[in-house]
């Protein structure tokens, strides 16, 4: 497969995304890589596997790198690194600008939106997003 293209995501801050120090606080960075994701999975999939699929988050692994106020504008680049059996493998970067707020690895487990099983994605489904070589 070849390279998966980066899919940029606006993020909207709201008051309530700060915190007692006057920054975002950590716990908003969560809701946005997650909204990011999912609608990186939402733009690139098939509706018929969005309608079939789910996504539950396994891990994140955070790096803050500076600190976020109400009126930054932030983009959010999700890149998908890999796909192995029902899980998938993401890195995202919170930037203001060229400047990187925080960068993000996570993983993900696909699930059947009917069984609540772990679920692999058909390989059509997966070439969407890396293409073909």
């Amino acid at each position: 497969m070849s390279e998966p293209a980066p899919f940029s995501y606006a993020i909207e801050i709201s008051p309530a995304d700060i915190d007692f120090m006057g920054h975002v606080n950590n716990a908003s960075y969560l809701k946005w890589v997650q909204d990011a994701v999912l609608s990186h999975w939402q733009r690139f999939a098939p509706a018929e596997a969005v309608a079939a699929h789910l996504w539950v988050a396994l891990k994140h692994e955070i790096t803050y790198r500076r600190p976020t106020f109400l009126d930054d504008e932030v983009i959010a680049t999700v890149l998908l690194e890999k796909v192995h059996g029902a899980r998938a493998f993401y890195e995202t970067i919170i930037k203001r600008g060229e400047e990187v707020l925080a960068e993000v690895k996570s993983s993900w487990c696909c699930v059947d939106a009917q069984t609540l099983r772990p679920a692999r994605l058909a390989e059509s489904v997966i070439e969407r997003f890396f293409g073909k070589p």
